[in-house]
């Protein structure tokens, strides 16, 4: 089975120590020794994604060995065949932590004014490139997942950067929803939908799918700056896989061209849920899984 995605990859730089909110360990200075297969520059040098994942499954040892850190010292393509072969696990609830990241071998600079060029569809503001730039880096840092509800928000510590570019607009008859996450607030922009639904790189089993496409008809919507990932601005979709309890990889799609990687981590999940993935490989699963069996082998002992 070949891949369901022809969609133009962006290469990224290592970006090994960017994740300031994460933590650091030994583990985060070299990059996961794991099983990756065969491939070379052209698409056509790709490997399947339904055979590579029969031939090297992960066992839960390698899906410890992943951080939210060491995985930007892979290459891009060793980190898509780490995301094809998760499974969505289940729907995030609660704040995680999280940001962008850069693998081996690109700019490592998020520059999403050159992405869009001129052809962004339906944008409202007229904004200089270091303003979608900015947009860009606020999107991918720490979120908000309301799991009952299928609703996200993000989690902006500092304001200022935005409102200096004026990008941000208050309004006193809807005033900026607010969060405190370990005793400091943050405000929450950019709404979002959560769904299950089909990866754009890998078409086998789904992924969850954080959607700004209708973020001006959610609750807490800013015409200014959320409408910037909606439908009439970068029409941003995000898609997440769990790496393993509290640890999600994520693909973020401008127009459905995918434009950078990004982590979430909630270190209260992955700590609390540890014991008992290491011994059944196992967790709920909110989506799809699709019909190749994926096999995750529990820690021996």
């Amino acid at each position: 089975m070949k891949r369901q995605s022809a969609f133009p990859r962006v290469a990224w730089a290592a970006c090994a120590c960017a994740l300031l909110t994460l933590g650091c360990s030994s583990a985060d200075k070299e990059a996961p020794s794991i099983a990756f297969a065969s491939h070379g520059e052209g698409y056509a040098a790709k490997p399947d994604f339904a055979q590579m994942e029969y031939l090297h499954p992960l066992s839960v040892e390698d899906l410890y060995k992943i951080t939210p850190k060491n995985i930007a010292l892979l290459e891009q393509e060793q980190v898509d065949q780490i995301y094809a072969r998760l499974s969505a696990g289940p729907i995030p609830d609660g704040p995680f932590e999280g940001d962008l990241f850069f693998p081996r071998g690109g700019s490592g600079k998020l520059r999403l004014s050159e992405i869009a060029g001129g052809g962004l569809r339906g944008l409202l503001v007229n904004v200089a490139g270091k303003k979608l730039d900015l947009i860009g880096e606020t999107l991918w840092k720490g979120k908000v997942f309301y799991r009952d509800q299928r609703l996200l928000r993000n989690r902006i510590e500092d304001l200022s950067a935005l409102k200096g570019v004026g990008l941000v607009q208050e309004d006193p008859d809807n005033p900026l929803q607010k969060i405190a996450v370990r005793g400091r607030d943050q405000w929450l922009l950019f709404p979002a939908r959560l769904y299950c639904g089909q990866s754009l790189l890998d078409g086998r089993r789904e992924s969850i799918i954080i959607d700004y496409a209708f973020t001006d008809q959610l609750p807490g919507y800013h015409a200014m700056p959320d409408r910037m990932a909606g439908r009439d601005g970068f029409a941003i979709r995000d898609e997440i896989r769990m790496v393993r309890p509290g640890f999600y990889l994520g693909r973020a799609y401008i127009d459905r061209s995918f434009v950078v990687n990004f982590v979430l981590y909630n270190e209260q999940v992955a700590e609390g849920a540890k014991a008992e993935f290491m011994k059944a490989g196992r967790v709920q699963e909110d989506c799809w899984v699709g019909t190749q069996r994926r096999m995750v082998m529990a820690q021996a002992g």
